[in-house]
């Protein structure tokens, strides 16, 4: 019979469920895997996605929000979105971004 440590488990799922990682300036800003969300912030996250795709959607509003739903904290969602200033293709890059890695189960990384 096999047997695993608490940490065992953690770091597995930290290697599957990783967060997509982004670099400004030095630092790092983490956008965390929907499993490692609160319930909450993973329905809100899922009604975002929903309201993305309806006529009229503000993109760059919703995109927004869903970086402040999934970044690791709020300080580094609005650094990471002072960053980005307004651009919604970065908004939609990043996000492509975090899609491919949360998908696939792996953590993705980005410098920008």
């Amino acid at each position: 019979m096999a047997s695993f440590s608490l940490d065992d488990i953690r770091n597995a799922a930290e290697t599957k469920y990783g967060s997509t990682d982004i670099e400004i300036g030095g630092e790092t800003v983490r956008l965390l895997n929907p499993l490692r969300l609160a319930k909450d912030a993973r329905t809100k996250l899922s009604a975002l996605q929903d309201h993305l795709s309806a006529d009229g959607a503000d993109q760059e509003e919703l995109l927004s929000e869903a970086i402040r739903l999934v970044a690791e904290h709020p300080k580094a969602a609005e650094k990471l979105l002072a960053a980005v200033n307004g651009d919604l293709a970065v908004l939609a890059e990043i996000f492509d971004r975090y899609g491919k890695g949360t998908q696939t189960g792996e953590a993705s990384a980005s410098a920008a």
